[in-house]
């Protein structure tokens, strides 16, 4: 069946000498991944590996026979040009990362409007502006939404988080708890729009730590999610 669909580079790996393996999120169908032979070498076709980069929004024709096999990709185009997210440094990190945690937790092949749409948005505010010190964490934040483990906030006025439980208690539970300092931060985390991502100052190393908790979050959440290993760039990058 050949089908148009946005679609989200979400990684690329080197297939033999001359291919690569292209893993996108569609618009249509969830999860796909592609097997683009001698794009590495091509100069005159219509796929380029330009095309390809981190968190890249498509627009593809593909043909999807859907048995569980590599797709093929018969035309591209891009539908939004990024202006600064793959020539700014942090933002670059930003993309590599975010990139990383797409990887390791979306798996479904299986269309998901809400999901595909919160991406495409985000993508797009990173692209536009440049206080983004704190988008990795809110992105995160409101991720957890579409994976249905969002922190329940009933009872946010509590001591403890139970990263087990998804919630709040009075005292720590015999599961992994945030509290203190780091708690504060979390919370002030919940609800926040990319708009609002400033009015959280965070010293690199407190940033560091609530990034490490939501690793540690997502991990306990999502079967066979990773550390992704650009943390240590980004590390850097908001030193």
């Amino acid at each position: 069946m050949i089908v148009t669909t946005k679609a989200i580079v979400i990684s690329t790996i080197k297939y033999g000498d001359t291919g690569v393996i292209v893993k996108c999120f569609t618009a249509s169908d969830g999860i796909k991944s592609y097997l683009l032979r001698g794009i590495l070498k091509s100069k005159k076709g219509k796929l380029k590996i330009a095309y390809f980069q981190p968190l890249m929004q498509l627009e593809i024709v593909a043909s999807h026979k859907n048995k569980g096999s590599l797709e093929y990709i018969k035309d591209v185009k891009t539908v939004y040009p990024y202006t600064s997210i793959h020539t700014q440094i942090a933002k670059s990190a930003i993309v590599l990362f975010l990139s990383e945690i797409l990887n390791y937790s979306i798996q479904e092949e299986e269309k998901n409007d809400a999901l595909f749409e919160f991406i495409e948005n985000a993508l797009q505010w990173l692209d536009i502006h440049d206080e983004i010190a704190n988008f990795h964490l809110v992105f995160l934040t409101n991720l957890t939404k579409y994976f249905g483990f969002y922190p329940e906030t009933e009872d946010i006025h509590k001591d403890y988080f139970d990263l087990q439980e998804g919630q709040f208690f009075d005292q720590s539970t015999m599961n992994q708890c945030i509290t203190g300092e780091n708690l504060t931060y979390f919370k002030r985390l919940l609800g926040i729009k990319f708009d609002e991502q400033n009015t959280i100052m965070l010293s690199s190393y407190r940033r560091n730590e609530i990034l490490a908790i939501f690793i540690q979050y997502f991990k306990l959440h999502l079967q066979g999610f990773r550390q992704p290993k650009s943390m240590e760039v980004l590390h850097e990058v908001f030193k």
